[in-house]
């Protein structure tokens, strides 16, 4: 018999198994049973701690953000710290971006939340890793901190994710140059 999965354990299965459930079926087929069913579980220990699939899907998609979260790079400059990690999301999330914007657009209809209330940096704690990254550019010099705005931040990868979804392909490295040197560097020196 199988050991019974208690606390953090538990929820990441559950969270797994709603992920599986949500990448194999999409927003319109996902279900609650279907993720118990997937989870071995009973429906009162999953809606003990999403009482609708809409909640869980939101933290399926959390738990899947902060599980795959990239590291973000060192390399001693910011167009180089940038590049890097445009590039690894590049070769690693083209898929999941895809995917993710195709199944979810039932749910945003639904629900009226948008892409951006699923890409929560506070939850996944990818605000911090860009703030780290930042941090250091205005230390070295690099950057006046005046001009880092949150929407400056993000341009970078607001860019390559739009790239990436009108192509459904990875995005050329000299595209992902031109993103960096022409509509981001400027804005920030």
């Amino acid at each position: 018999m199988p050991e019974r999965r208690r606390g953090a354990a538990l929820e990441k299965a559950l969270l797994d198994a709603a992920w599986e459930e949500l990448t194999d079926t999409g927003y319109a087929r996902f279900t609650m049973d279907a993720v118990v069913k997937r989870a071995g579980t009973s429906p009162p220990v999953l809606y003990r701690r999403w009482s609708n699939r809409d909640d869980l899907v939101r933290a399926a998609i959390v738990h899947t953000l902060k599980e795959s979260r990239i590291d973000v790079p060192d390399t001693g400059s910011l167009r180089e710290d940038v590049l890097t990690l445009m590039r690894e999301i590049n070769s690693t999330r083209v898929q999941f971006i895809t995917i993710m914007s195709m199944h979810l657009a039932d749910y945003h209809q639904e629900t009226g939340n948008s892409p951006g209330d699923l890409r929560d940096p506070l939850a996944t704690g990818r605000a911090e890793a860009l703030d780290a990254l930042f941090a250091r550019a205005i230390d070295r010099g690099e950057v006046k901190p005046e001009r880092l705005t949150e929407r400056i931040k993000s341009l970078p990868f607001d860019l390559l994710r739009h790239e990436i979804l009108t192509t459904f392909a990875a995005v050329p490295d000299d595209a992902l140059e031109e993103i960096v040197d022409t509509a981001f560097l400027p804005l920030v020196r």
